[in-house]
């Protein structure tokens, strides 16, 4: 198991951005899944064809981290099938991601395809910075959240405006849950049943998926 970073307190904005962690905290914690939205193509069985960043070089860093919030499920993916997963940095306990050091237009670029957007315009993060939230749109990973800092650089992610509580939470599919657990096993170092069994007490899979059940779909039983 690798020691994760916690992160510090959100600070002033430094005068000159030069870099920023993007916290992935669902497919993305694969570097190979990351890597379509930096390059471009589409991944293997994937449904889109995603355009890439500006800039395609890979993070100059890549390290585990622990946010303070949850992680549930909700909405309907059309391209895993099931619910999303979501986080909500209001919510009480800890949320393991992977944090990659990216420049801001490349989080930018990311960020946008996200929220199928084109890629190539910059993003305002003076708000998300100064405030620990910005809300960019209604969809559903349009608002940016800053949750600290690490190595003086913040942390950004997106997801939904709205809270764990305010929405149906909605089981992911199998597809979807072995990708979360290979990137929680590659990311944090996690046994496959640390991973199965943090899966399966989250909102929306709970109750749906044993532990027993998402440890055998990572073991391919």
């Amino acid at each position: 198991m690798i020691a994760p970073r916690r992160l510090e307190p959100l600070k002033d904005r430094p005068v000159v951005l030069h870099r920023v962690w993007y916290a992935a905290f669902g497919s993305n914690m694969h570097l190979e899944r990351l890597t379509y939205y930096l390059k471009g193509g589409r991944p293997p069985g994937g449904t889109r064809t995603y355009p890439g960043c500006r800039d395609s070089s890979p993070p100059e860093r890549a390290l585990p981290v622990m946010l303070p919030g949850t992680l549930y499920f909700a909405t309907e993916s059309p391209v895993w099938t099931g619910g999303r997963a979501f986080y909500d940095p209001d919510a009480s306990g800890e949320m393991p991601a992977r944090a990659y050091l990216l420049t801001p237009r490349q989080f930018a670029d990311i960020a946008a395809q996200e929220m199928y957007r084109e890629p190539g315009e910059e993003l305002d993060l003076s708000e998300v910075l100064a405030h620990g939230r910005a809300q960019m749109g209604p969809g559903r990973y349009e608002t940016l959240v800053c949750p600290g800092t690490l190595d003086d650089h913040p942390v950004l992610t997106f997801t939904a405006p709205w809270g764990s509580s305010d929405v149906a939470w909605n089981a992911p599919s199998a597809a979807y849950l072995r990708h979360l657990a290979a990137g929680l096993i590659s990311a944090h170092g996690w046994s496959p049943q640390q991973a199965a069994d943090y899966l399966a007490g989250r909102p929306g899979a709970e109750g749906v998926w044993q532990p027993t059940d998402v440890a055998r779909l990572v073991a391919g039983v």
